[in-house]
């Protein structure tokens, strides 16, 4: 073992943080202490990033009215997703979608403007900006997590509309809605899973090696 590895437990907490990590949907209310959001923040903004570009923003959203009126958006994309649904429209509709409204906080996470001038890293695979702001979440879930907190994606949107709404400027683009808070119990497994939408598949139907398809 490498003589820079954590201790047993801190590895521990660490894989177990990411093992009950889940994209959660039900809320208790309440609130996030200032501090404990001002780590979640700090932890998401260690985030690598392509080239140091750090193209995350966050917007912290504190009017109810404007919460509501993302709720509605959110509303509109998932009528518009279970009819492109088809026969799985009416299975979809019955899925809980997002928990905007029972959330402690909510954050809308965006692609700054003016992404252009940065090629570093980007000239060939300008979708890395994006990269490195999922990276951004997935650090503020696990923290949330290591907190005893809730975190759910939602990305049940239209960009354009959210970032009018936001005042964004042009260029910018909102990428998830994070709703963030206390829950009363993390799920088992992921929520899709338990609400038997799809099945999880296992690691090795993902593994190639040396070519594409081929299986160690």
């Amino acid at each position: 073992m490498s003589e820079h590895a954590y201790s047993a437990a801190d590895r521990a907490a660490i894989y177990r943080a990411i093992g009950e990590r889940r994209d959660m949907r039900h809320f208790a209310g309440g609130e996030v202490a200032p501090e404990l959001l001002g780590r979640l923040l700090a932890a998401a903004h260690q985030a690598p990033s392509v080239g140091l570009m750090q193209p995350w923003r966050f917007i912290r959203i504190t009017q109810r009215e404007l919460r509501g009126r993302i709720q509605a958006l959110v509303e509109q994309e998932r009528v518009r997703t279970a009819e492109a649904l088809g026969e799985r429209s009416d299975e979809f509709m019955q899925l809980k979608v997002e928990g905007i409204d029972a959330c402690a906080e909510v954050l809308v996470a965006a692609l700054m403007d003016n992404r252009e001038p940065h090629i570093f890293g980007r000239r060939t695979l300008p979708e890395m900006d994006l990269a490195s702001l999922a990276c951004a979440i997935q650090n503020l879930w696990l923290a949330a997590r290591a907190e005893g907190l809730g975190m759910g994606w939602v990305s049940l949107f239209d960009p354009q509309a959210l970032a009018e709404l936001l005042g964004m400027p042009a260029g910018a683009k909102p990428m998830a809605v994070l709703c963030l808070g206390p829950v009363t119990a993390f799920y088992p497994a992921p929520m899709l899973v338990l609400e038997e939408w799809a099945s999880a598949r296992p690691l090795s139907e993902m593994l190639y090696e040396n070519q594409w398809g081929e299986r160690p």
